[in-house]
């Protein structure tokens, strides 16, 4: 497809590095002509310095050839008048638009047809709604659901008391008694697609897939199924926190948030009654200590700093409180991250671009091609998503005679309502749904590429 970004900040910049590795022809637009060079010295893109909300602009830009626009700019209002220019220019065009401001969220999706808008983005929405996911359901640091297979991939990390210790792949079942599944392994930043005779060590982090209720049976087997989340202290007042404490009030759990900045107290004080709101500068230990932060069931960091986060994490967790999540903005795939307790690591850029890949790749709908594609293992794996076509090689073979690349791995196939792990005896059919797992880059973009043949 023929891309064209407005915004070459940190979204614009991810968004780049993904599409362009997929063989998209890409586009990127920014004023700050210093920011272009940066993006054009990474990645095989074209750059144009102007205003993406210009009509000589985006005429430069070639427009009307473009299937797709993406507004990425910081300022929702030049995303907005960006998207209406360009559909106007090319009616057929495909828009997508991040919108941060509560402000313009409800009303964007209400009228969007009135802002020439196919798809929304809200980084720090969609954050908040994972962060309430994590605690409403806590036990994993990091859950992706796959809508048609009806399955997830949960992250678990080996403690050195944990009975997955030293345990043979081979031997999983018998040790947790729940139909699961280890897809991959991340030991010291290198990734495994693991076979039954893979030993787990202690620091693994490890990534699950099966049903819900079975990745849940196997916590409660594994004597690590934690009680269930009352109270959060959240760390900052931004756009995330405000989300974040409506969406804990609708599954009934209590927040409290702690902002330095009077103003925004008042804001968050008038727009969340049901919150306890405290003025306070979370950097110092006293103002954590003084609201009794140990007394909390979980501790959100989200302040704009990503080393504060983890320094308050650090400390909640020597505190004890028992769940912890932490906000980065420039990622959390860092090796040296690992060796820190700080809990579940969201990134709001992370999550914004990956929802607009997903859409994107639902737009070309291609016959054998992915449906969804979930990165896993600090993004160096990939659990892709498929259905099974009419084009599809290898129908109703037995999996042990079906030969698939190397580092390539079909992890569980849903038939109707019947979910199983893969096995050597299992086969798929068309309509089934196939969750495979690979090493990034591997270039499984449709299904028969999983295939040696």
């Amino acid at each position: 497809m023929k891309i064209l970004i407005a915004g070459a900040g940190k979204v614009g910049k991810t968004l780049c590095d993904e599409l362009s590795d997929e063989g998209h022809d890409i586009t990127i637009i920014d004023s700050n002509s210093k920011v272009l060079e940066e993006v054009v010295s990474k990645y095989d893109v074209i750059s144009l310095n102007g205003n993406s909300a210009s009509k000589a602009t985006l005429e430069a830009a070639d427009i009307k050839k473009m299937d797709v626009f993406v507004a990425a700019t910081n300022m929702d209002e030049v995303n907005l008048l960006s998207c209406i220019t360009a559909q106007a220019l090319n009616p057929e065009l495909a828009t997508v638009a991040r919108i941060r401001d509560p402000e313009y969220v409800d009303q964007a999706q209400e009228m969007r047809n009135t802002f020439s808008l196919n798809y929304i983005v809200n980084p720090e929405r969609q954050a908040a709604s994972e962060i309430a996911r994590l605690l409403k359901y806590p036990g994993f640091l990091k859950r992706e659901y796959f809508a048609k297979a009806k399955a997830e991939v949960v992250e678990l990390k080996i403690k050195e008391d944990s009975p997955l210790n030293n345990v043979n792949l081979i031997n999983l079942e018998n040790n947790i008694k729940a139909r699961v599944l280890v897809c991959a392994v991340l030991r010291d930043g290198n990734p495994y697609i693991p076979h039954g005779d893979f030993v787990l060590e202690t620091d693994d982090k490890i990534f699950i897939t099966g049903e819900s209720q079975e990745l849940h049976e196997m916590l409660k087997n594994l004597g690590i199924i934690s009680e269930s989340v009352n109270h959060v202290m959240i760390a900052g007042g931004g756009r995330i926190a405000y989300y974040l404490a409506n969406d804990l009030h609708d599954a009934g759990i209590e927040s409290s948030i702690i902002e330095a900045d009077e103003e925004i107290c008042e804001k968050l004080s008038a727009t969340l009654p049901f919150a306890t709101i405290i003025q306070g500068d979370v950097s110092d230990q006293a103002v954590l200590d003084n609201e009794e932060i140990d007394e909390y069931d979980a501790f959100v960091s989200l302040t704009g700093m990503d080393e504060l986060n983890i320094v308050t994490s650090l400390y909640a967790t020597a505190k004890g409180v028992r769940e912890i999540v932490t906000k980065l903005g420039r990622g959390g795939e860092s090796t040296l991250l690992d060796s820190m307790p700080i809990g579940s690591v969201i990134c709001p850029k992370e999550l914004c671009t990956i929802n607009i890949v997903r859409y994107l790749r639902a737009l070309e709908n291609s016959k054998g091609a992915a449906i969804s594609i979930h990165r896993i293992a600090d993004g160096l794996v990939e659990a892709v998503e498929f259905v099974v076509d009419d084009t599809t090689k290898h129908k109703k073979e037995p999996l042990k005679n079906v030969k698939t690349k190397e580092n390539v791995l079909i992890a569980t196939i849903r038939k109707g309502r019947e979910f199983m792990i893969a096995s050597g005896d299992a086969y798929f059919e068309e309509g089934d749904t196939m969750i495979v797992i690979c090493k990034r880059n591997s270039g499984i973009n449709r299904i028969n590429d999983i295939f040696e043949d």
